[in-house]
């Protein structure tokens, strides 16, 4: 046997050993799965309490029912004296409350001990009506850019919020619900800018109340939709966003940017059955851009 025969009988054997030392379950976990990205995931569409026309409360009901939205997102506001309003118009409706968005004051990071203290008791008042509300959970920001006197961008930082976070986590879970962490774009959050540093973040608090969620618009941030929802997965992905993705209006209205299928694709491979919800305004004619909205996403989520 000359050397090069011996170095390909070498190599042979070599890797021959290795793949017959591999677990089997390791082995199939690389290997793509016959019609993966095609399961049956039903598409839950959810508005924000001011995307849907109407001069009442259920007069907005009434439209979502009658386009098939199931979800409804209302602010945190006030919550707490809405959760019997709230409750009696979604009575007998196949609509249910999704997420809740924000509505605290002050900030979990803020220097000012006041200011925290205020985010500590606001935030809590939310977060128990949105358990009563059956909600998936209270969406919030570490803090906006323009919070100010704020903690440093530092390890020490990043570890005390997820001490705070998971106190909050774990009284949501008391509560029967959740907080959500959602990233946002550079301009508006440096702190949090990507799902997979949420979703680190969720892992790192060690409560179960504790997810993320993702912004198809602020999510211009990522490199792939997709793996930025693989990133969270189901056990911390917990809401989506969306609006189009050049002006954050409609969907649709921006033209082709308004491409959805790549992220929608991840979601239905990890059999996501959260929300996906409205968060824009539009630049046309709500009667005619709303309900082409939702046409527009009830197609991508078929090709995706």
């Amino acid at each position: 046997m000359d050397r090069r025969d011996f170095l390909k009988s070498t190599v042979a054997g070599t890797a021959a050993i290795a793949l017959a030392s591999t677990p089997l379950s390791l082995l199939s976990s690389c290997t793509p799965k016959a019609g993966a990205g095609k399961k049956n995931v039903t598409l839950n569409l959810s508005f924000q309490e001011g995307t849907a026309p109407g001069a009442s409360l259920a007069e907005k009901l009434d439209y979502m029912e009658n386009l098939g939205i199931t979800g409804f997102e209302p602010g945190g506001h006030n919550l707490a004296n809405r959760v019997s309003e709230i409750s009696q118009a979604l009575n007998g409706r196949n609509i249910r409350v999704s997420a809740i968005c924000a509505g605290f004051s002050g900030f979990i990071l803020a220097e000012d001990p006041a200011v925290k203290a205020e985010f500590d008791a606001t935030m809590r008042d939310i977060v128990a009506a949105a358990g009563e509300l059956h909600s998936t959970g209270v969406i919030m920001v570490p803090a906006f850019n323009g919070q100010r006197p704020c903690l440093p961008h530092t390890m020490e930082t990043r570890n005390y919020l997820c001490e705070q976070l998971h106190e909050l986590g774990e009284y949501a879970v008391k509560c029967g619900t959740t907080v959500i962490l959602e990233p946002l774009n550079r301009r508006e959050c440096f702190y949090l800018r990507l799902v997979a540093d949420a979703a680190a973040i969720c892992r790192d608090t060690q409560s179960k109340g504790v997810k993320c969620m993702g912004d198809f618009w602020h999510m211009q941030e990522e490199t792939s939709d997709y793996a930025a929802f693989m990133s969270a997965g189901r056990e911390y992905l917990q809401h989506v966003h969306v609006a189009s993705r050049g002006r954050r209006i409609m969907p649709g209205e921006d033209g082709d940017k308004d491409n959805y299928v790549d992220g929608m694709r991840a979601l239905k491979e990890m059999e996501y059955d959260k929300f996906i919800s409205f968060e824009c305004g539009t630049a046309g004619d709500r009667a005619v851009t709303l309900p082409a909205a939702v046409e527009l996403l009830r197609s991508q989520w078929e090709q995706a």
